[in-house]
């Protein structure tokens, strides 16, 4: 077999892929063109004569631009998102916005920068117990002596909580409409995110960033001491601390505009403006099925077990999802390694249908493209097949002792799904299971897609019986801190992750529960579910991995370190089964690794909405989420001069320039007299 370079694409920040590999990179250098040197054809010392008049130019660039700016380190913007009917989120001019740097101390201080202050536009830096709807809403209303907002991110998360989300999540887009049992849909009954601000949603005018709270703010804020702060009252002297912001986002108005005008681009090399959400959903059965034939499966049934994938926050790429994702598909891939055994050796009679959806955030696009391939026969299984669901919501359970068991009144049969079983599942466990003891509608959950398709029987698995225990509900700071994913000081990375925390313990008992469950919905015998059971230390393990630290030894033995660029490789699929390369781990006292093949039935499926593949951009079925694509993302300081000083330069320039025309035209109208050379006499 030979081995060919393996080519990558990759995908940068603004959403496009390039292509990295064995190549030589072309690095920009700051503050200066890009210029590629091509190496073929040169000899040697002319290609080395060339870089080094390179390096003294690239040199001279970052030496002047150091001594004008400091540029912003792990910088995270808000970024511009679009659905059928409007925009939300943030953006800069095209050249980055500029303003004045001002560290609001108070929602009172905000007179100086709306309406007193002297040099506005201002940058405004909040720390985080200001990053609330007042303020908020009150820097955008003033948006034109705002030019932008950095928001210092805590250490610690605020007690009091903070939800950037809406108070009823995915409210249009679920089961419960107008045809639906009304008295249902909105949130009337249950209000389940109370917390919910709405400031995900909003769309502002000015760029937003996050910076942590480390050297790049201590910087800013010295700068704001030396240059910026009033003293006793008076306005501060120029210079002054300025701060320039770059997030231009490409894509305007709603997701019908962005993708017409990604239609009509004629040039050689066209531009995308908006890509649409959208990712993988992955899924395995206890039982191979044939993937080559789509549709149904005759005498097949199968039991979902279902969890979500993804997350969000008020800024781009800083999402952990503890609670809110992470809570939930831990527990069902802890369940689904307890079932590993005793599926095997006593098969029950239906197929576990263990599925993680992704881009549920955003009116379930994993779920609802899942259900709309099995209606069209695109899928392995059809809906014919699915006996019932069993959905894994937010199942952490800070300290409690109770998780909920949620079903749809509308279209509930308990002779389907029986409640019974999950709450014997739960006995001698550390917890116990009950029922909202009231009608009420399904918080959101992916169940509600399949329920708008058919009415299947199901259950959703909660920790709250009402609206959200979760306290920071889709925000930066659902992360483990708030899960209480904590260790001991002093232990090294590696004994922290096999580590067992609390939380590992309530997890692995909540898995335990689950793939009892499971196991009896499935039809399997009830004397076996004393034979499954939940490995504390894979929980450990699967939280430190995704919520602390992913680059670890565990992880680096399932999957190739690079697993953008291998991933493609490494995985064969058949008919029945997939099969995948991975590195293995390494032997004591030896670095390199032994790696095997693992065979599986874990395929993807794609994860994106129907409305894309139906061009239909203002569908009220299907998600229409869509993401502006950008060119640049970044932020600096530096010292700004007073409008006079600058005007003065400008004009002593223009007078500079005046007064050289007019030598020039001066000497070249007398160029003759003045040049000219005396003739020798005869």
């Amino acid at each position: 077999m030979s081995c060919s370079p393996l080519w990558v694409n990759t995908p940068d920040r603004s959403g496009k892929r390039t292509a990295t590999g064995p190549a030589c990179h072309i690095r920009r250098i700051s503050g200066c063109d890009p210029a590629c040197l091509p190496g073929e054809g040169r000899s040697s010392f002319t290609f080395s004569r060339l870089d080094s008049s390179v390096r003294r130019l690239g040199a001279s660039c970052n030496s002047v631009e150091k001594k004008i700016y400091v540029h912003l380190n792990y910088t995270v913007p808000c970024v511009r998102l679009l659905n059928a009917t409007h925009q939300i989120g943030c953006q800069s001019s095209l050249s980055g916005d500029v303003g004045v740097l001002h560290v609001l101390e108070s929602e009172e201080n905000l007179d100086w920068v709306l309406s007193s202050g002297p040099n506005p536009p201002y940058m405004v830096i909040l720390e985080s117990s200001l990053f609330t709807r007042s303020v908020m809403m009150k820097l955008k209303n003033g948006s034109s002596r705002v030019a932008g907002i950095v928001v210092v991110a805590p250490n610690t998360n605020p007690v009091e909580g903070f939800s950037p989300h809406t108070s009823c999540p995915n409210e249009n887009t679920g089961v419960y409409s107008e045809s639906y049992d009304p008295t249902l849909a909105h949130c009337n009954v249950t209000v389940w995110n109370p917390l919910g601000n709405g400031l995900s949603y909003e769309e502002y005018d000015f760029p937003i960033f996050s910076l942590k709270d480390d050297n790049d703010t201590q910087v800013i804020r010295q700068c704001y001491l030396n240059h910026n702060q009033a003293v006793n009252g008076s306005s501060p002297r120029y210079p002054l601390c300025a701060m320039q912001l770059y997030s231009h986002m490409s894509a305007v108005t709603d997701t019908a505009t962005c993708m017409r005008r990604n239609d009509i681009n004629f040039s050689i090399s066209p531009e995308m403006v908006c890509d649409p959400l959208g990712d993988f959903n992955v899924w395995a059965s206890t039982r191979p099925l044939n993937n080559t034939e789509k549709g149904h499966k005759m005498w097949e049934k199968v039991v979902i077990a279902a969890a979500r994938l993804d997350s969000r926050s008020f800024f781009f790429d800083v999402a952990p999802g503890a609670e809110s994702g992470a809570s939930g598909f831990i527990t069902l891939l802890a369940a689904a390694h307890a079932l590993r055994n005793v599926t095997q050796e006593a098969q029950p009679n239906r197929t576990i249908f263990y599925t993680f959806f992704q881009g549920e955030t955003f009116d379930y696009i994993g779920s609802s493209r899942m259900v709309y391939d099995m209606e069209n026969n695109q899928f392995t299984v059809d809906l014919d097949n699915v006996h019932s669901v069993l959905e894994i919501g937010q199942v952490g359970l800070h300290g409690e002792s109770r998780l909920w068991l949620h079903s749809d009144p509308v279209s509930r049969r308990n002779s389907s799904v029986n409640e019974e079983n999950l709450q014997s599942a739960a006995a001698g466990l550390g917890f116990t299971v009950g029922e909202a003891g009231f009608s009420q509608p399904l918080p959101p959950s992916s169940f509600q897609r399949f329920l708008r398709a058919r009415q299947i029987p199901g259950v959703v698995i909660e920790n709250h019986q009402l609206n959200f225990t979760n306290r920071y509900y889709e925000s930066m700071y659902d992360n483990a801190e708030y899960l209480n994913v904590s260790y001991p000081p002093n232990l090294t990375p590696e004994e922290q992750l096999k580590f067992v925390t609390d939380t590992a313990k309530a997890l692995t008992e909540v898995a335990t529960m689950v793939a009892r469950a499971l196991y009896v919905q499935a039809g399997g015998a009830e004397n076996q579910q004393d034979n499954i059971n939940a490995d504390r230390q894979i929980v450990s393990q699967m939280l430190y991995g995704f919520l602390v630290r992913s680059n670890n030894s565990w992880f680096q033995q399932l999957i190739p370190s690079d697993l953008t660029s291998h991933l493609s490789k490494l995985i064969l699929n058949y008919t029945m089964f997939t099969y995948m390369w991975v590195q293995g781990a390494a032997p004591p006292n030896n670095t390199k690794r032994e790696g095997f093949c693992v065979r599986s039935t874990v395929r993807l499926s794609r994860a994106v909405s129907p409305a894309f593949e139906l061009r239909d951009y203002t569908s009220k079925d299907y998600s229409t989420w869509t993401e502006s694509r950008w060119k640049s993302i970044k932020g600096r300081i530096f010292l700004v001069a007073s409008h006079e000083l600058e005007m003065l330069t400008l004009g002593v320039g223009v007078g500079v320039l005046l007064a050289s025309l007019l030598l020039t035209y001066i000497i070249s109208s007398k160029a003759d007299i003045l040049f000219s050379s005396g003739r020798e006499p005869t």
